[in-house]
This record gives structure tokens, sequence and C-alpha cells, in this order.
């Protein structure tokens, strides 16, 4: 018994049912005036073709009568097919073209629309093979249209009358047809927006469902590129579940990476483990097949099915380093959402990636620019030969970006955290300029957001905070929807403790008032038993020491603990004993040390760098009269315990740390 036979028994989605067929409009004028009103909303192809459903005569909402399944008639041999489209042309395409062509397969080739292609079915009754060829044509003409230029030309299909013959002919001959021309018929009528639930596609799922074992490799391939976009249904379901199976029976019989990847995307994210160590190990034992479409293919790939294999990226990624130059923008830029979506970060990949966009500057428009920065950032590395080039874009023409742009940039150069250095100045000043060209037009939220990223960037323009904590603005966020609540106090708290500890760089004093603060308290800190064991042990080592852990400052900023030590040319902890748990001057008796043990999120990946809230942290408490020293749990987990003290004593007492002991610490972020 067949795999799909095997399924079939287990299922019970063959019952005979029968369902009304709905009548169809004789009144075309008034079908017309709809139609034309659809085109001019704008909607897409696939509401456009829903509201023609009426249009079709046997068009019903589900399953087909089982009398029709029986309705046959002759047909003549078997033609020729047309042109297909490049993603999915079958491999022979070269071969059959040097067929000998029919008359009918001639004028296919010329015709340029769906209508003439519905036209040409009215001098020549098609075959079996050219109504596949007719349908996959008709769709391969309208991908060349302008959007508007499509909503018409579908528009004229659907009122053209040949367009019911056609699909009439196409449901009573589907089981006349090779799986190939089957698959590639779904899929035409799918891309050209026929309802998925009408009675042509359902008949279509439906037998594609019973000859399932007469699949080829190629046919399951095209298959499975057709569901992968059509809406959830109980035939789509089952066929994909029939699928599976059959890509479970066959996967030791695959051989051209192309299917493989198509049947893996068809699985989806439900794959059982077994099922995906064994296409993990199809796929290792095909990477000398990969060509450079292949690799950037199969990350996305792995990213649609949610499945993460190093040894597979690792390989990817070696193969797109090579070739980076050969690479477009919409395909790098999707290799680089695939690894975000997968959590794969690369450090070599990734720094080769900035440095050949930094060198390519000028071929990138600004939108791409930004689209890179604003992925990279996502996967917390700092691109820095990137961010370099484009501050100078920035400085050169900032009014060249759009609100939109400006946000992004800002986000991103806050996030990260970058340095320009003698730029930084000159580069704020340029996005201000531009910013206070939108002011007028920015909403309250916007305009919060402009002032956080500023303010963490330590940036303090007096026009854009003015206008943000005026009255008529801040009343706007009386009335924001819960979604939003959250992630606008933790802003509103950021921009008044920057105010209150970076006043030294404000023009005047300015305040958020209490109201947009929410709750300043911390109910439950976190505390780190790793780093309390360390720290204790180290303290016990000092006999002029003071440890306090989970010390909070300016009710705001948490500290996991602080040692107080005296300056070199004290002998007594006496004075800096007292003023542990208050604000001390650095100039005083004793230093404090604030000891953070931070996420690896809070770093640029590769780095020890901070980034965003975390880099803000640090320079406010460095303001305070701390020193801030960051670790992280990783590192903290990797070591043994006495290798943690000796850790430990590096970070914070780098002057008398033993040789002896050189503890192996993960590089941050790997």
């Amino acid at each position: 018994m067949s795999v799909w036979m095997r399924f079939c028994s287990r299922r019970s989605l063959w019952q005979k049912r029968s369902f009304p067929v709905t009548a169809s409009v004789k009144d075309t004028s008034v079908r017309s005036q709809h139609l034309a009103h659809t085109c001019g909303t704008g909607h897409s192809q696939t509401c456009l073709a829903r509201s023609l459903v009426c249009s079709v005569r046997f068009y019903s909402q589900d399953r087909i009568h089982n009398e029709d399944l029986e309705e046959k008639e002759l047909l003549s041999s078997p033609g020729t097919e047309s042109s297909l489209p490049a993603e999915i042309q079958p491999d022979e395409t070269v071969s059959m073209q040097r067929e000998r062509r029919s008359p009918f397969v001639d004028h296919l080739r010329r015709c340029g629309s769906p209508t003439d292609v519905l036209d040409l079915t009215c001098q020549y009754s098609p075959t079996v093979r050219q109504v596949s060829n007719c349908l996959t044509h008709m769709w391969t003409t309208t991908k060349k249209m302008s959007e508007e230029q499509r909503h018409y030309e579908l528009q004229l299909m659907f009122e053209h009358p040949a367009f019911d013959r056609l699909l009439q002919r196409a449901m009573k001959s589907v089981g006349h047809m090779r799986s190939e021309d089957m698959a590639y018929s779904l899929m035409g009528m799918v891309k050209l927006g026929v309802p998925q639930r009408s009675r042509v596609v359902q008949t279509f799922l439906r037998t594609c469902q019973e000859r399932l074992n007469d699949f080829d490799e190629k046919g399951l391939s095209i298959l499975a590129s057709c569901l992968e976009h059509m809406e959830d249904s109980p035939n789509v379901a089952a066929l994909k579940a029939g699928m599976r199976l059959v890509v479970e029976a066959r996967l030791p019989g695959i051989k051209n990476v192309m299917p493989l990847q198509t049947m893996m995307r068809l699985l989806g994210k439900d794959v059982p483990l077994h099922l995906k160590l064994k296409l993990e190990g199809k796929a290792l034992s095909m990477t000398d097949q990969f060509s450079l479409p292949n690799t950037q293919y199969m990350i996305s790939t792995m990213a649609t099915m949610g499945f993460y294999s190093k040894p597979l990226l690792d390989v990817c990624s070696k193969k797109i380093r090579e070739n980076l130059h050969g690479i477009p923008f919409n395909r790098l830029f999707t290799v680089l959402q695939s690894c975000r979506d997968l959590h794969y970060r690369d450090l070599d990949l990734l720094t080769d990636i900035s440095d050949y966009i930094a060198s390519m500057i000028d071929i990138w428009t600004n939108k791409q620019l930004i689209l890179f920065l604003s992925v990279l950032e996502n996967l917390i590395f700092s691109p820095t030969a990137l961010m370099e080039v484009f501050a100078e874009k920035v400085i050169a023409n900032p009014d060249a970006l759009t609100l939109k742009d400006l946000l992004c940039v800002l986000k991103v150069y806050s996030s990260l955290n970058y340095d320009l250095q003698d730029r930084r100045q000159q580069f704020l000043e340029s996005l201000c300029q531009a910013l206070n060209s939108y002011l007028p037009k920015m909403s309250g939220f916007e305009l919060l957001k402009v002032v956080y990223y500023l303010c963490l960037l330590g940036h303090f323009p007096s026009a854009l905070l003015e206008q943000l904590l005026q009255a008529n603005t801040l009343e706007q966020f009386n009335t924001t929807a819960p979604k939003f609540l959250h992630s606008q106090v933790k802003m509103f708290q950021t921009v008044n403790i920057c105010l209150r500890l970076d006043r030294h760089l404000l023009s005047r004093t300015l305040t958020v008032p209490r109201s947009l603060l929410g709750d300043l308290g911390r109910s439950s800190p976190s505390f780190n038993p790793w780093l309390s064991q360390g720290l204790q042990r180290l303290v016990g080592e000092q006999t002029d020491t003071m440890l306090q852990e989970m010390v909070e400052v300016e009710d705001f900023y948490l500290i996991d603990g602080v040692i107080t030590t005296p300056l070199p040319n004290q002998t007594s902890v006496t004075e800096a004993s007292s003023c542990a748990g208050e604000e001390c001057s650095p100039a005083g008796s004793s230093q404090r040390i604030a000891v953070i043990c931070a996420p690896l999120s809070g770093f640029c990946y590769g780095t020890s760098n901070p980034r965003g809230p975390l880099a803000v942290k640090t320079r406010h408490l460095k303001i305070l009269g701390y020193n801030p020293i960051l670790v992280t749990e990783q590192e903290l987990r990797s070591v043994s315990e006495e290798e943690k003290t000796e850790f430990l004593r590096g970070r914070i007492f780098p002057g008398h740390r033993r040789s002896d002991t050189q503890p192996k610490i993960e590089l941050l972020g790997s």
C-alpha cells in the first residue's frame, strides 16, 4: 500500500458532498459597474477576483459534485508547453522548445494579455496540455504589467465568456493531465485570483490528493510552491499532510537542491525533530551542489521552517561571503532578515556584508542603506564601516531623508551607541536640522521617540524638547492606546532621568510631568546568585573594601553590587563606609565600583561595547561618581568557582590579577 493511500485510510476527507451552485449573473452591465468600482479602489487582484465569483457559473464554496468527476470527453493528444515563469520553469523546457510546435502554441507565445489567450481559445480547441499552458501564460503576462493595468486586464478576463469555458474544460480534463501540468494549472489559477474555494480550484486540489503518488520530484516542487501561497482549507490541509508523508518517504531519492528546498518550505514549522534531522542530513550531503542562489534560498527556507542548523548555516555563510559582489540588494537583504529570524549571527559574515555595502555606498539608495542599517541593528551588530560612511551622507545632505528615515537612523545610532568621535556633533546637528523641518507635522508619539533617541545619544536640542513638553503635546498622551502605554512610560522615564543627570548639557532646566512617569519603583529586583557569590568571596579577601548588593540609585537604576574601596592614598574605609549608600563625589576619599550583570543583548554583538539603555546607564553612573564594571551571566557560568573569583578580580581590580590563573572567557555575543 502506498504512503498516500495509508494516509487516506486514516482520514475521512473523501465523503461525497453536494453543494448548491452559485447562480450566474446575467446583467453584465451591473457586473461591469461593480468591477469598475472595485478596480478604482485599488484592491488586490485576489480581492478583485473574489468580487467576480458570481461571473463564473460553476463556482461553489467547497467540493465538486461527484457526478462532475465522472464526466469525461475524448481529448486529443498533448501538445507542447509554452514558456513559463522563470521561478518555476521546468528543467526540460529547453528540450521541449526544440520539438515541433503546433499552430496553437506558436500563437500562444505571441499573446500579451489574458484576453489575448482567451480569444485564441475561441479560434482553437486547446488540448489538455494546452489548457495548462493557457492558464500559465495568462498568469505570466500579468506579471509584466503595472498594478493598474493588471486590475483592468483581470476585469476583462473575468468578464470574457471564454474564461468560463476554459475553466470548465480545465475542471473536466484534470484527470487526464500529467501531474506537472496539473500543478502548473493550479498555480496559474491561484495567481490569477480565481477564488480558492471555488469548485474548479477545489477539484484540482482533490485530484492532486488522489494522484499524489504519481507526482515526481519536480511536480511536487511546483505543487509545494503553489500551496505555500494558498489559504487554509480542508483540502489544502489534507494535501499538505499527504505531501509531508510523501516527502519523508522519498527524501533519500531527492537529487536536486531546489526541489528539496521547496519541499522544506512546504513542511513548515510543525516538522517533527526526527524529520528535521533527516532534512539537515540530506541538505548537508548536497552542499557540493549549492549554487549562490541555492545558499541564499536555503537560509530563507530555514527561516520559513524555523529550522536552525548551524552546520548548514555556516556552509551557506561561507559561500555568500565569497560571492558578495554577485548578490543584488533584495537577496542580500533577505539573507539578513532570515539570519535575524533564526537568531543566527556569524561575525565574519556580518562584518564582510557591512564592509561591502560601505565600499559600494554610491550604488545604494538612502532607503536601501537604511534598510540594511535597520536589519543589522536588529541583529545587535554594529556595522562600523557602514555607519561611518552613512553619517557622511547625512551630514552632506540631511534634507534628503524623510521623517520615517530620520526616525530609523536615530534608532539605529542610539541603539548601537556608535561613537562618531570628532564628527558626532556635526552629525547630530544635521539630523536635528532635518527634524526641525518636520516638527509641525510630527505626532506626539513620533516626537517622543525622536527626543528619546537623542537623549540616549546625549544630545538635547531645545526646540524638540520644548515642543514635546508643551501642554498641548502632552495632552495627546492621555489618550494613548494600551499597547503603546508601556513603551511610552519607559521612554518618558528615560527622558526624565537624562534631563536630571545630564543637566550640564542643557540650555535650561526642563522636567517631565510626574503623571507621565508611571511607577518608578522596582517591586521585585532581579538577583544573580553567580555574581553575588563571586563578589562576596572577592571582597572577603580584601580588608579595606565593603560590598553592598542590589543598590538602587536615583529611584531608577539598580546596581547588582557596589564595592567601596579607599583611593590609593587612603588607608581607611571609615569615610567611604559612611557614604556607600548615598551619592558621593569621585573626588572624595573613596571610590565606588558599580558591578552590573548585563544580558548579552545589552552589548553590540562580538564586542564589549554597551548599547542602548545599558550605555546610558553606564554614562549616568559615571556622572554619579561610580566606576561601572559590566559582566555577563554567560561569562560567570562559563568558569569554575575558583576561576570566577579571579575573573572578577581581573575586571574590578585589574592591577591585582594573578598571573598564574587565566580563565577562558567566551567572546561577548558568541
